[in-house]
């Protein structure tokens, strides 16, 4: 259960710098954007699907360097907490 919560958190966190990534197109900045909004129905998953798939294609840097940054910025903020 931990690993995958872990998961989903840096996924999510992910997601987020790659909103905010210049590199990345906004159209696709937008979809990403309306793809982590709770919305009722697959709609959102769906959109991520298609922005997901689009980023794995022309876009691969920018999400490794989003997972690392999760990765690192999530431990980060951990350890400065006391």
């Amino acid at each position: 259960m931990h690993k995958t919560r872990a998961f989903t958190a840096r996924a999510i966190y992910a997601a987020r710098l790659l909103a905010r990534d210049g590199s990345v197109p906004t159209p696709l900045r937008w979809m990403l954007l309306i793809g982590l909004l709770p919305i009722p129905g697959p709609i959102d998953e769906a959109m991520l699907l298609v922005v997901a798939s689009l980023l794995c294609i022309f876009g691969r840097e920018a999400m490794r360097g989003a997972w690392r940054r999760a990765e690192t910025e999530r431990f980060a903020k951990r350890l400065a907490v006391p």
